[in-house]
C-alpha cells in the first residue's frame, strides 16, 4: 500500500466518522440527503459481497465491514431514528436515474461478465454518481452547515487521493484499471465547485452558500 491509498482512506473513513458525529451529536440529519446515503450502502455492499469468501488482509476486512456498517447505520439513523429531521422535501434527486444507467454500464462495459465481477463494477461506477443527490440538496437549499462542508470535502479528498494513487501504481508497478480512473476522475470533477467554494469561505469562516 502506497501513501497516497493510505491518505485517502483516511480521508474516507474520516468524512464517515464527521457525518456520523454530526447526526448523532445534533440528534438531526437536516442538510444531509438519505439518497445519498441509500446509494452508498448500495455501493458498499455490491462492492463487499466477497467479505467471507475473498480474504486479502485483516487491513482489507476491517476497511470493508467499518464501510458495510458505517452506511448501513448511516442510513437506519436517518430513516429511523431521526426521521422527524430528516429534510425530504429538499431531498428529491431521482435515484433511479443514477441506478439504471449505472447497472446498464456495469453490463456492457466490465473486465469480466461474472457476478461478482458485474457487481464490482456497478459499485464504481455507482459511487462516481453518488454524491449528486447530497450536492444537488445543498444547491436547492442553497448552503450547507459547516460540519457538512467539512464532510463533503473529505469524501472528496478521498477521491482525489486515490487518482494520486493509480498514477502512483502505473509508475511504480505498472499497473492501472481504466474502469476504477475514469469513474474516480468522473466522481473528482463533479465536487470541483464545491471545492472551490469550500477552500475561498469554509476555511475563511465563512457560511458555504450555492446559488438555490
Amino acid at each position: 500500500m502506497n501513501i497516497f491509498r493510505l491518505a485517502g482512506d483516511i480521508s474516507h473513513l474520516l468524512a464517515i466518522i464527521i457525518l456520523l458525529l454530526k447526526i448523532w451529536k445534533t440528534r438531526s440529519c437536516a442538510g444531509i440527503s438519505g439518497k445519498s446515503q441509500i446509494l452508498f450502502l448500495t455501493v458498499f455492499i455490491s462492492r463487499y459481497l466477497d467479505l467471507f469468501t475473498n480474504f486479502i488482509s485483516l487491513y482489507n476486512t476491517s476497511m470493508k465491514i467499518f464501510f458495510i456498517s458505517s452506511a448501513a447505520a448511516t442510513v437506519y439513523l436517518m430513516y429511523v431514528k431521526f426521521k422527524a429531521t430528516y429534510d425530504g422535501n429538499h431531498d428529491t434527486f431521482r435515484i433511479e436515474f443514477l441506478l439504471g444507467p449505472t447497472l446498464l454500464l456495469s453490463l456492457v462495459l466490465n473486465h469480466e461478465f461474472s457476478v461478482m465481477e458485474i457487481l464490482w463494477t456497478f459499485s464504481i461506477y455507482l459511487e462516481s454518481v453518488a454524491i449528486l443527490p447530497q450536492l444537488f440538496m445543498v444547491s436547492k437549499t442553497g448552503e450547507a452547515e459547516s460540519i457538512t462542508s467539512h464532510y463533503l470535502f473529505a469524501l472528496g479528498s478521498y477521491r482525489g487521493l486515490y487518482i494520486l494513487n493509480w498514477i502512483y501504481r502505473f509508475y511504480a508497478e505498472s499497473f492501472y484499471d481504466i474502469i476504477a480512473i475514469v469513474a474516480g476522475c468522473v466522481q473528482t470533477i463533479l465536487y470541483c465547485d464545491f471545492f472551490y467554494l469550500y477552500i475561498t469561505k469554509v476555511l475563511k469562516g465563512k457560511k458555504l452558500q450555492l446559488p438555490a
